[in-house]
């Protein structure tokens, strides 16, 4: 008999809210639910599923100039497109499929808004950031970019035609994601059509949830989840078997070993200590984090 990964609690996000102008996203954690501790070393989940927005014309949409130290951001694009830069002269476009992996580490200013295209023309807008913390002793490491393209992930495809597995970091089925961590991660989309299933076998210690993006799927054989539910797993072990309900159906998977280190994020910062936090805003106040002109 099967022993399945057993289910701790599932939830959708909050009410939605805005991020700048141009990112109407649900927090799903720490707003939604408190997963500081319990969920590292990812610290935030903010999800804004399918928005359409009219031709901006001139205007790009988005978030001004804003500063991150002591952690990472994974934006990942599933409609429409994401343009950003920031204050060292780095800068980047990411499409449907593309993920954006930034590390802010000791400090960086930066800028999100919509891509010019998306702009002129408007439509679906889709995506997904994480805040990812570091581990302490990578805290104030230099900040760069890791840009990954659709065609850059691992892929798995699933048998009888039943969809794909597209990691971005880590590995499913010993085939390996892009993106470098700092800690293990796997995370990656899983694509299920013509009502097919996968297992995940993800370490037992492992923090592990998923969203669901799309469509409707059963979770080992016994709940069913929709488009926006959120699943958290007890830290047990077990295979964790997804089969669409929906003919067609997507989910993110996020999976990763904890840290177990101390954890204090306010507002913009991620330390591991109050006193840390305290400096990063005396450094921001202090323009150690360069210009914000830019």
């Amino acid at each position: 008999m099967t022993k399945y990964r057993t289910i701790e609690t599932s939830f959708k996000g909050p009410e939605k809210h805005w991020v700048g102008d141009g990112f109407y996203v649900s927090q799903y954690f720490p707003e939604g639910q408190d997963l500081l501790e319990r969920f590292s070393p990812f610290i935030l989940m903010d999800y804004n599923a399918p928005h359409y927005f009219a031709p901006e014309g001139d205007k790009r949409l988005g978030v001004g100039a804003h500063p991150h130290r002591g952690f990472e951001t994974v934006t990942i694009d599933y409609a429409g497109t994401v343009e950003h830069h920031d204050n060292k002269g780095n800068k980047g476009k990411l499409n449907p499929g593309d993920v954006q992996w930034m590390t802010a580490g000791s400090g960086v200013l930066h800028k999100e808004y919509h891509g010019s295209e998306f702009a002129d023309k408007g439509g679906m807008f889709h995506m997904v950031q994480l805040w990812v913390n570091l581990p302490q002793k990578d805290k104030m490491t230099d900040p760069h970019y890791q840009p990954i393209t659709k065609d850059q992930m691992g892929i798995v495809p699933l048998k009888d035609n039943h969809g794909e597995v597209r990691i971005i970091s880590g590995e499913f089925d010993g085939t390996k994601g892009p993106a470098t961590t700092y800690s293990p991660i796997n995370l990656y989309n899983v694509h299920l059509k013509n009502h097919g299933e996968v297992e995940l076998h993800e370490p037992s210690h492992f923090n592990t949830g998923m969203l669901v993006i799309n469509g409707e799927v059963k979770v080992n054989e016994d709940r069913t989840f929709k488009e926006g539910d959120f699943v958290l797993f007890d830290n047990v072990e077990g295979e964790i078997k997804v089969e669409a309900i929906s003919d067609d159906a997507l989910f993110l998977v996020l999976s990763g070993e904890p840290l177990n280190e101390p954890v204090v994020a306010y507002g913009p910062f991620v330390m591991n200590t109050r006193d840390e936090i305290l400096q990063a805003y005396q450094d921001f106040r202090d323009g150690k984090f360069g210009t914000e002109d830019f």
